[in-house]
């Protein structure tokens, strides 16, 4: 029993090891590679499996680049595969940038894969202009009219740029500002109405492509709308504003009045209180004046007789101006 198992296991060894083999030592890669030209050794593609690099990225791409004249290494591809790049795109990218009689080497494409860039999309770019929308841009006139405009900005990528350059989002910002500016400077919102294309020409002359991956080589208005009428709204809240000002400017001034006059009735109320405790003290001197003999009975009764005569006086007067008064009224009422 224990003789009839082990042939098997012998085989089963054996099969193992060859699958091993073949994975390790990819032959059926180098021969593929021979008969296209690409020369490689058996032993380089041993290590670059050791190396975790597959080897099949590396031989397809070097037998791509080849058959499209192009001359990369194996050392390059395995680097740059190590450096967390794309190879196939960049393989890609080279072959299309050589067809279309674009300037870009491999060194170049590689930097700008690692960069974060899509080499290939770049590479279409450049050969097919891309069309950016920009969102609607809202500007004022100088009449205070609202526009909102929306531009399409025809861009073809440039491959110097394409390291360290800015991207859509830094070419909408710019053509946004300069659609502001153009239409900020316009007199009145009819003249922007009239002709767009002033804008577009405006824009174009500030040169809104430097710095950045891009190049622009037109931009053209799509759409133009009437919106609010800003000034009219800001005339409108700020004389609100100005009434409200005033309001409370009018609320101090009758707060004052009111608290000067509780102010002169609380004088009066005091001037009265000092006049009642003064004509209260009268009788305490009166009779103190007596006792001290400088006031007579005589003298008292005198002193009530001219109160008495001045009292009737002033009601004789009182009455007299009343019945003149009526007098008037009535003569008056006759004429």
């Amino acid at each position: 029993m224990a003789a009839g198992i082990l042939p098997i296991l012998i085989l089963v060894g054996a099969i193992i090891v060859f699958f091993l083999f073949l994975y390790f030592v990819p032959v059926n890669l180098w021969i593929t590679a021979r008969f296209s030209g690409v020369r490689i050794g058996l032993l380089e593609l041993v290590l670059m499996r050791i190396r975790k690099v597959p080897p099949r990225i590396v031989v397809n791409s070097m037998i791509t680049a080849t058959k499209a004249g192009l001359t990369v290494t194996s050392r390059e591809l395995e680097t740059h595969f190590l450096a967390g790049g794309q190879v196939p795109n960049v393989i890609t990218a080279l072959i299309s940038a050589d067809k279309a009689n674009i300037n870009l080497s491999f060194k170049q494409a590689t930097a700008i894969d690692l960069a974060g860039r899509d080499v290939f999309q770049a590479v279409q770019i450049s050969v097919n202009p891309k069309v950016i929308t920009t969102p609607k841009v809202a500007a004022v006139a100088a009449d205070g009219i609202q526009l909102i405009a929306t531009a399409r900005v025809t861009v073809r990528a440039n491959i110097q740029q394409l390291v360290g350059g800015a991207g859509e989002d830094t070419i909408l910002a710019r053509v946004g500002e300069g659609i502001v500016t153009s239409i900020g400077s316009a007199g009145t919102h009819k003249e922007v109405l009239e002709n767009p294309d002033k804008i577009s020409k405006l824009v174009l002359q500030r040169g809104l492509d430097a710095g950045t991956a891009f190049e622009i080589l037109s931009i053209d208005i799509a759409d133009v709308d009437v919106g609010e009428n800003i000034g009219a709204k800001l005339q409108i809240d700020q004389a609100n504003a100005d009434l409200k000002v005033a309001e409370a400017k009018a609320e101090e001034r009758r707060a004052m009045a009111v608290a000067s006059e509780q102010e002169m009735k609380a004088k009066s109320q005091e001037m009265k209180a000092k006049v009642i405790e003064a004509e209260a003290e009268i009788p305490k001197a009166i009779s103190e004046a007596f006792k001290l003999g400088n006031l007579g009975v005589m003298d008292y009764y005198r002193l009530r007789n001219i109160e008495a005569d001045t009292d009737m006086r002033d009601s004789i007067a009182g009455s007299g101006k009343s019945s003149d008064k009526k007098g008037s009224g009535k003569s008056g009422n006759k004429g």
